[in-house]
């Protein structure tokens, strides 16, 4: 069974090299892909990414074990809710359970005045990025909550005060969830707590494989 760590937006596989190198450590090996690569030379919006990632997914033989962040999260969440029969098990960190259009116009904001550069050491375009951002306005990443029936963990930095709320309604209305509040954290939860991360995905997938 394949397990797969899915990085966020402003992220890249990198993101994960702390907890690929501990999970190793108690032998569970993982993939990450770089969600822009998948892109190749397509339009950069939700829809198209959606389906390259649907792609990645399905060329995968047998069941598997999603864990993304943030805009990962997203992903693997939508991909669970279509694809039942796939997903062994799922864990959600810093996922909203609405988008945040008024964090979301900030966040294009924020964007469009960061330095090219900063974009490229993610792999990305500056444009990119912003016209990926700017589709996801209107998903609906609440809908069909219902049809998710693997095993999932929903993991949430207590000082992420975007998602803090989200991570509790989700966990409300997955009814196979569990929560975890990670203490003294912000929205990166891979990237400020590697270790105590590792440490809840390795025994979450070893409860669930």
């Amino acid at each position: 069974m394949e397990n797969i760590l899915i990085h966020g937006l402003g992220q890249n596989e990198k993101s994960w090299e702390f907890i690929e190198k501990n999970l190793k450590k108690e032998e569970i090996k993982v993939k990450c892909p770089n969600l822009f690569d998948l892109m190749e030379d397509k339009e950069f919006n939700y829809q198209n990414l959606y389906k390259e990632f649907s792609n990645y997914c399905n060329n995968i033989k047998g069941q598997m074990n999603l864990c993304g962040i943030s805009l990962g999260g997203i992903l693997s969440l939508n991909y669970a809710k279509e694809n039942i029969e796939k997903v062994n098990s799922l864990i959600l960190i810093g996922v909203p359970y609405d988008i945040p259009k008024k964090l979301f116009k900030i966040q294009n904001i924020i964007f469009r005045i960061m330095p090219k550069n900063v974009f490229n050491q993610i792999g990305c375009k500056k444009e990119e990025c912003i016209s990926l951002l700017k589709s996801m306005e209107n998903l609906d990443i609440k809908k069909n909550l219902n049809k998710i029936e693997c095993n999932t963990l929903i993991i949430c930095g207590e000082n992420d005060k975007a998602n803090l709320e989200s991570s509790k309604l989700l966990h409300k209305y997955i009814e196979t969830s569990e929560l975890e509040i990670i203490e003294n954290c912000k929205h990166e939860v891979n990237r400020e707590k590697p270790e105590e991360l590792s440490n809840i995905i390795c025994r979450f997938w070893n409860n669930h494989i």
